[in-house]
């Protein structure tokens, strides 16, 4: 508890009392598995499950008991007090900080187990499939050894195969099947239809990735339209515009605004007469922004790939693809122009829904990972979770060197190879995070110039992740990655590195968050391990630029070009503060638009509920239309009950896609509303409160006509004929609503001045 007395002195009484609770219950623990080791497996299961589904205090030790000895009988793992300790505080619902390589994978087996037995159904939340195939698999022995039931969900599973997994007691799933899932399930008209059942319990993996990182991302549902209107004609005129001329730029990039030139040629090339009149505001207006947005503030190999003649985003906080990922319809179709590819069809929406509102739907919430410290405000204020620390089974031996900062990039960027270079000279394997691809791939230019060979792992290549990974810790080794977070694999020392002192950790620069920082940092010195981690600044970063207010701070580098004051330091850190302040309000901020449709979302959820449910559907339209219930007096009655459900939620659903359609449009030009002196926010939910107000009864009043006109017959309600049939085709992806959401390190750009 020692090494982290500061969080527990910050986070106050009940939070060291919690602590304090689950070191004495683990060691309650320790002596209740004396007392049932000599018990058979069937005694240990049965007394386990006795336990679980006792009520208070004293049936916690049984329960830590049962499951370190099912683990070791099963699996051989006997787990350590730590680990006793995470699952205690995961079955009491917090998140746990745990270091990479103290045994997360087991300590949550151990825990969804013990919800389970408890009669809970548990959804183990992961990151991508591998895990969750990889995690069920590994950990299926001692899940079953209490007669619980598990599975996985991954991609390429049929519904049958999901319907399956979804029905055992623990699931192993990516975050976005499950949320994939939860959209299809809410377009099925007969409730067998459905894959999922009622989970109570989310207990997540990389939980501040998942609940934080990505809390905002919408998961989308797609119907079949036709193509969108091109964009290559406003793409064009926006391309011949010049920042500081025609646009402008805000301090942190994050916004980009027409100057009065700037419009004047706009509507100039495209031949209209005002940006700005009511037809134009609604439509173009909106395009030429997103354009420019495109343009001026979206950059290739940082920000997205071009690969297969396709825009693939790179996920900031991983260095990966995102598969399935894309930006809003308007945004991806102004970038995809912007190069000269063909503009992709982003189909009609039906249903969509945030990970934040999808983790809000399980009753419990519970979740792991190295870096929750830095997440507490986060995970408090949005789920009102608490975070408990882990402490490591064997003390961190990692040296976390003071940051190296300099006054200019270029200063730092020839530093960084220096460091890196004399590491590798004396054989200690170096792994360097980088930002994102267009920096990794300077940098190993610039090391290979040096002869220094390297393993690059970044966008371009993350399905070589494993075995990229697994030469990491080797001698002389030099890795340079884009972000470490949430890859799932260990590096292990090779032989003798120990002695050399272990895994060098450096950083180009430091991240918007220190969450991210640490992400890397925690990559060396897993499990007692020696190791190394140093960070890189210069005072034109990007995180100094953003974070300082216009403030500048003065400094007297030493002949390297090295700064070495504290004031420099602190002021380093206190922009790092400013910047992870300025990313909690963006969530804050973006959650309030979000929130709302959340709200209204599960308005029709009940609403479908009933008509799925009940025959409900049929005694509306009957009492609506009695002269047409009388025509099928002689169908029978599941026949007539289901073609009122089919219409019925036909024309729900419609209603509902329209809104999001509108709400979309809203969203994207809501900024335009600060023009008139209202309040963004305000407006955005004066106008969605407007438009769901009378969305049910518009359902309603649509399916009563086509209830008049379409034909039922014994085979049900031929809605394709009448023009009523939904999405041919339905796919899913992601929207990145935070397009600029990198790490936010530093302009390297300049090492490619070594490779010339």
């Amino acid at each position: 508890m020692a090494a982290f007395g500061w969080f527990w002195r910050a986070m106050g009484a009940q939070s060291e009392r919690n602590q304090k609770k689950s070191l004495k219950t683990v060691a309650a623990a320790r002596a209740a598995m004396e007392e049932m080791r000599g018990w058979s497996d069937a005694q240990v299961a049965q007394r386990g499950r006795e336990a679980a589904n006792t009520q208070g205090e004293g049936k916690h030790p049984v329960v830590l008991a049962s499951l370190a000895l099912a683990a070791e009988r099963t699996m051989g793992l006997q787990p350590f007090d730590v680990q006793l300790q995470g699952v205690q505080r995961l079955l009491a619902g917090d998140v746990i900080h745990m270091a990479t390589g103290e045994g997360k994978t087991l300590v949550g087996a151990m825990a969804a187990t013990g919800f389970a037995m408890s009669g809970k159904r548990v959804h183990v939340v992961t990151v991508n499939d591998y895990l969750a195939a990889r995690d069920a698999q590994w950990m299926r022995p001692l899940v079953e050894f209490f007669g619980v039931s598990v599975s996985h969900v991954i991609d390429e599973m049929d519904a049958p195969q999901r319907r399956h997994a979804y029905a055992c007691d623990v699931v192993y799933a990516p975050v976005t099947e499950i949320g994939f899932d939860h959209l299809r399930d809410n377009q099925v008209t007969r409730r067998e239809d459905e894959v999922q059942v009622h989970a109570d319990v989310a207990l997540v993996d990389e939980a501040d990735s998942v609940l934080v990182d990505e809390a905002l991302v919408p998961l989308v549902l797609a119907g079949s339209v036709s193509a969108q209107q091109s964009t290559g004609e406003i793409t064009a005129a926006v391309s011949h515009l010049r920042e500081g001329r025609h646009y402008t730029v805000d301090a942190d990039r994050r916004n980009v605004f027409l100057t009065d030139e700037g419009a004047a040629e706009i509507e100039r090339r495209l031949g209209i007469d005002s940006l700005y009149s009511e037809d134009a505001i609604g439509s173009v207006l909106v395009r030429v922004n997103l354009a420019l947005h495109a343009q001026a503030l979206l950059t290739r190999d940082v920000h997205y790939l071009v690969q297969d003649g396709k825009v693939q985003l790179i996920d900031a906080s991983r260095g990966r693809v995102a598969d399935l990922q894309r930006w809003p319809d308007g945004l991806q179709a102004a970038v995809e122009a912007k190069e000269g590819l063909a503009v992709s069809d982003g189909g009609r929406i039906l249903d969509q829904i945030t990970l934040q509102a999808l983790m809000s739907r399980y009753p419990t919430v519970c979740g792991m990972t190295g870096t929750a410290v830095e997440a507490v405000d986060q995970l408090r204020q949005f789920y009102g979770l608490t975070v408990s620390v882990i402490e490591p089974n064997v003390p961190s031996q990692r040296i976390d060197h003071s940051d190296a900062v300099y006054a200019t990039a270029q200063l730092r960027n020839r530093a960084v190879v220096e460091e890196i270079a004399q590491a590798h000279a004396k054989g200690q394997p170096v792994l360097v995070g980088t930002h994102d691809v267009a920096e990794s791939e300077a940098l190993a230019a610039a090391l290979e110039k040096r002869g220094i060979s390297v393993a690059v792992l970044n966008a371009k290549n993350d399905e070589q992740e494993a075995a990229i990974v697994a030469e990491a810790g080797k001698a002389s080794r030099v890795t340079v990655s884009t972000q470490m977070a949430g890859r799932g694999t260990d590096i292990t020392l090779g032989e003798g590195v120990a002695e050399l002192g272990g895994l060098k950790v450096i950083g180009t620069s430091r991240h918007r968050s220190s969450r991210l920082d640490h992400q890397l940092r925690g990559r060396s010195g897993r499990q007692g391990d020696p190791g190394e981690s140093l960070f890189f600044v210069s005072l034109e970063d990007d995180l100094i630029t953003t974070g300082s207010d216009g403030a500048q701070v003065s400094a007297q580098p030493d002949q390297a070009g090295r700064i070495e004051e504290k004031r420099v330091h602190d002021f380093i850190a206190h922009c790092q503060r400013v910047t992870e302040g300025q990313l909690l309000t963006i969530h804050a901020q973006t959650w309030k638009y979000n929130k709302l449709l959340a709200d209204q979302r599960e308005i029709i959820d009940e609403r479908r509920a009933s008509l799925l449910d009940t025959d409900a559907a049929w005694q509306q339209l009957a009492q609506a239309a009695p002269e047409r219930a009388a025509e099928l007096e002689h169908l029978n009655a599941e026949t007539k009950q289901q073609a009122a459900r089919e219409i019925m939620l036909f024309h729900l659903d419609d209603e509902w896609a329209e809104h999001l359609a509108i709400m979309d449009d809203v969203r994207e030009s809501i900024h335009l509303r600060a023009i008139a002196k209202e309040t963004p926010i305000d407006e955005f939910h004066r106008i969605a409160v407007r438009e769901f107000k009378d969305l049910a009864q518009r359902a309603v009043e649509k399916s009563v006509e086509t209830f008049r006109s379409v034909l039922i017959d014994d085979s049900g309600a031929h809605l394709e004929d009448a023009g009523r049939s939904r999405p041919s085709a339905t796919w899913t992806y992601m929207v990145s609503d935070n397009p600029l959401s990198g790490g936010g390190g530093g302009a390297l750009s300049t090492f490619e001045s070594f490779i010339s």
